[in-house]
């Protein structure tokens, strides 16, 4: 086996060490994180890359990037982050056209999914491919695939293909990904903008001994604009929905999305069960806060929305039954639209949420990414520039519950998208803030740390652990950005944030153990998503794990 023996390694909570922390200027982040804040965003400079700036504590090794070719790629999928459509740079004076890219389809590799599993198989029977992987879907290109960085191999082995297709033809572009346990099976969502068919596909994360593995949809989830996914310990599927709304003056959006529950008939059993919408009872009146077509404006701007974006404010929650497969048959459905009609909550683009450890389920926390534009309407009040909010769950005798906002967005903390724990109070939240706020706000993303037990209404800033850079195949394809039929985005995004001891157990499930960053085998990874599709494994300087 081509394992490492030792890795730079320690823990990100104070708590755990024992040791008097730094005071910092973040606030109560800095009183529970033995971490240095980093002063500053790197900012967004025409023609100029950056460097990735972390605390001084943490150090980042490369897992994977952009160009290593797949050990087992096909013509069109042939590396890990470009397709085989075009060269990896634009050559000197090419132009765009029709059939004729400049500049290879940057695929995207998305979210992670770390797993410890015995027996993995790759392209080369006679090779040894370890037992820690790094699993992601891939948001861009051509279309959707799947990889698995082998953690344990060597460069020619590093990244293996694990599928391309589902029962009808080649997959959609994925976003989200977690492991079902119960199944023990892989979870992919995909987006419903941002491919032909959005919904939930299952995939055996093993590669056959045939060749590619073979994903399934799965109709009882539904289709439409999902992104995060979490399994609890029940066997119940939590899922967020990144579905825009109508653009109402100025730049505003009308929130468009929803939280949803699936409700298995039994542990493991997707082809079964009822569909649920998360609904928000209105502080001022007591009655749901739902969708209304006929005015977005209204939706956009409503007093509903202003309460629910503004921290102190408790609302009442239920969940709505959006579709049962008993009663309803076994047809995919459209998920949004029966959200609205069975009267859930819409919010404005939620992107991902996790169980916080230590409270048996029952904590979810999920980021609201906004409008991310700093000219929006909402932005003053409305939930423009997105938050985190606090969803406390009932126990298993009831449905009722609670939500609140934990963090408000601004526009230095905006785009909130990918989310993790790193410790029961410790939550990591990274920006996908995009290429035009970037310039408006003249920063590129960055990753926070906030601390759960503290009350941000005392103006507390988070701690910044990660100012993302911009490295060169970024700065190029920020340059080209807008030119007609560039296919590919600009700016780096943080995307993939993921703290994990790889158990694939229900023992393993994410919220089911307090994690203890870089000991007792927990790792942490992200991905640099756009330009060189660098994913990175953060560690800490200075001590060894033997």
């Amino acid at each position: 086996m081509h394992a490492r023996k030792t890795r730079t390694a320690s823990v990100l909570t104070g708590g755990l060490l024992g040791v008097t922390l730094l005071a910092t200027s973040s606030g109560a982040a800095g009183s529970i994180l033995d971490l240095t804040d980093v002063p500053n965003a790197n900012p967004k400079t025409a023609g100029s890359t950056s460097p990735n700036v972390l605390s001084p504590e943490l150090a980042e090794i490369e897992a994977a990037r952009g160009s290593m070719p797949l050990e087992n790629g096909t013509s069109l999928i042939s590396h890990y982050g470009y397709n085989g459509d075009g060269p990896m740079l634009p050559a000197p004076g090419d132009v765009q056209a029709v059939g004729h890219n400049v500049e290879a389809s940057k695929t995207e590799p998305d979210k992670n999914v770390y797993l410890v599993l015995e027996g993995q198989r790759g392209a080369d029977p006679l090779y040894d491919y370890g037992t820690h992987f790094l699993f992601q879907g891939h948001e861009g290109g051509a279309q959707g695939y799947v990889t698995r960085i082998n953690l344990d191999a060597d460069v020619a082995h590093r990244v293996t293909l694990i599928a391309t297709g589902d029962d009808a033809g080649s997959l959609p572009t994925f976003d989200g990904i977690t492991y079902d346990p119960f199944r023990q099976k892989l979870l992919l969502t995909a987006e419903h903008g941002n491919s032909p068919r959005g919904g939930v596909w299952s995939l055996d994360p093993a590669l056959p001994e045939s060749g590619l593995g073979r994903a399934h949809n799965i109709p009882a989830l539904g289709y439409g604009g999902f992104e995060g996914i979490q399994n609890d310990d029940q066997g119940n599927v939590f899922l967020v929905e990144d579905t825009g709304g109508v653009t109402v003056p100025t730049k505003a959006k009308q929130p468009n999305s929803f939280v949803y529950k699936f409700v298995p008939a039994a542990p493991g059993d997707l082809a079964s069960g009822a569909m649920y919408a998360l609904q928000v009872k209105s502080a001022r009146t007591g009655q749901p806060i739902t969708f209304h077509a006929a005015d977005p404006a209204g939706d956009a701007l409503s007093p509903d929305v202003a309460d629910l974006h503004k921290l102190g404010v408790s609302f009442a929650t239920d969940w709505v039954k959006v579709h049962d497969t008993a009663t309803d048959g076994q047809s995919s459905y459209d998920v949004n639209t029966a959200a609205k009609a069975a009267g859930g909550t819409p919010f404005k683009r939620p992107e991902n949420g996790v169980f916080r450890p230590g409270t048996r389920f029952r904590e979810f926390f999920f980021t609201e990414t906004g409008d991310t534009n700093a000219t929006s309407s909402a932005n003053d009040g409305f939930g423009g520039y997105g938050g985190v909010f606090r969803l406390t769950l009932g126990d298993k005798r009831s449905s009722a519950g609670s939500l609140e906002l934990f963090a408000s967005g601004d526009k230095a903390h905006t785009g909130f998208d990918n989310i993790a724990f790193v410790s029961k109070n410790g939550l990591a939240v990274v920006e996908d803030a995009g290429d035009s706020l970037h310039t408006q706000r003249k920063a590129l993303d960055s990753g926070y740390l906030y601390d759960v037990s503290h009350d941000y209404s005392d103006g507390a800033a988070p701690l910044r652990f990660l100012a993302q850079g911009r490295d060169p195949s970024a700065t190029v394809d920020s340059g080209l950005s807008g030119l007609p039929g560039f296919q590919n985005d600009g700016d780096n995004e943080i995307t993939g944030i993921h703290f994990s001891d790889g158990d694939a157990g229900v023992g393993g499930l994410l919220g089911a153990k307090i994690p203890k960053p870089f000991r007792d085998d927990w790792r942490a990874f992200y991905t640099a998503q756009h330009g060189d599709n660098i994913t990175w494994e953060l560690v800490r300087r200075g001590l060894r794990d033997e």
